[in-house]
């Protein structure tokens, strides 16, 4: 399986970029890549053995990415995204992508949405192992005290 390859200076750092048929699958928020990182190695459990080319723009995320830095806080939400996890994780990131700009959720009210509403600790887990974060806003999702 061969996958695209960006690698994006934003500025919170050098981001990796790995894409897939037009949509991205994987995103390193420290532009780091290869078999030792986490999003490789999620990437790798899902694809099966995977190799990278690398493209100016994969699947037109960096572009996505410039945008949102600039102000366009919407144009993360038109990136075509591949969600690839467990069944809960992709209903988690799914649900993720739901969350409008400048709102937040908590996890509870998160898992309450998903109807499990004593799974906060499971959608906080599947938070953490986000293979898309930023196109999958993560940091949308808040404790129920408001940390």
């Amino acid at each position: 399986m061969t996958l695209e390859l960006t690698i994006t200076t934003t500025p919170l750092g050098p981001m990796a970029l790995y894409a897939q048929d037009g949509q991205l699958v994987g995103l390193t928020l420290d532009g780091e890549h290869g078999p030792a990182n986490p999003v490789e190695r999620h990437l790798v459990r899902h694809l099966g053995a995977i190799t990278t080319r690398r493209t100016p723009d994969a699947a037109g995320a960096a572009a996505r990415l410039a945008r949102y830095f600039d102000g366009d806080f919407r144009a993360l939400e038109q990136q075509p995204v591949r969600l690839l996890g467990t069944p809960f994780q992709c209903t988690v990131w799914s649900a993720l992508r739901g969350i409008p700009a400048g709102r937040t959720r908590s996890y509870g009210a998160l898992a309450s949405m998903l109807g499990k509403p004593t799974a906060a600790r499971a959608v906080a887990a599947a938070n953490g192992a986000n293979p898309v974060a930023l196109f999958a806003p993560g940091h949308r999702v808040i404790a129920t005290e408001g940390t």
